[in-house]
């Protein structure tokens, strides 16, 4: 992993974070309660944004980008315990939390159909599954061109896929899809999910 992704990710996301996405990030994240796991917590750009959640375990199996997220932990009301660890093997109990967040993450992990089973796992039943991800669009030659582009992408972008089809991926889970917002025409999508 390159050292130089971690030290620009808030500099190079900051115009979209502080206007679009902070609402997204506001809305969807306000929905987490009680004990929350957060997959790939990255800089901890979740964490302000947390009102109903008792305790937030973040995993993030990049330790540069984990270290950065330091300082927005210290400013949380809510405690936080960060975890140097992959979405494909959590270290949590079955039936462990009330709601799980992933934001702009599955598409750097490198087996996501592991990662939600592991989520399904740790998670209670009836828990919600609260996710922001960019995804492929469904548009022919967008799509096609996300294709090409992904092999240097996810080397340049610490292993991020242009061209992850993540709500296909839910629902071939057991995850009961509630609720489906597309963004951008259709390349970023907020999805709201029930573990069964």
């Amino acid at each position: 992993m390159g050292k130089w992704f971690p030290k620009i990710y808030d500099i190079a996301m900051n115009p979209l974070e502080h206007t679009y996405f902070k609402r997204i990030r506001t809305t969807l994240i306000s929905k987490a309660k009680g004990r929350v796991l957060e997959i790939g917590s990255g800089t901890g750009v979740n964490f302000p944004y947390y009102t109903n959640a008792t305790k937030i375990d973040a995993i993030e199996p990049n330790p540069l980008m984990s270290k950065r997220s330091s300082k927005r932990i210290k400013k949380s009301g809510i405690p936080i315990q960060t975890y140097l660890v992959k979405a494909e093997k959590l270290p949590f109990s079955d039936n462990t939390f009330d709601s799980v967040v992933a934001t702009l993450v599955f598409c750097t992990i490198p087996e996501p159909i592991k990662a939600v089973q592991e989520i399904q796992r740790v998670s209670k039943t009836g828990a919600k599954i609260l996710l922001f991800e960019h995804v492929r669009v469904n548009q022919k030659k967008l799509g096609k061109a996300q294709g090409l582009l992904t092999p240097l992408w996810s080397k340049v972008c610490d292993g991020c896929h242009l061209n992850r089809d993540t709500l296909e991926l839910l629902k071939q889970s057991n995850l009961s899809i509630s609720k489906v917002d597309y963004h951008y025409g259709g390349l970023f999508l907020v999805i709201e999910c029930l573990n069964e």
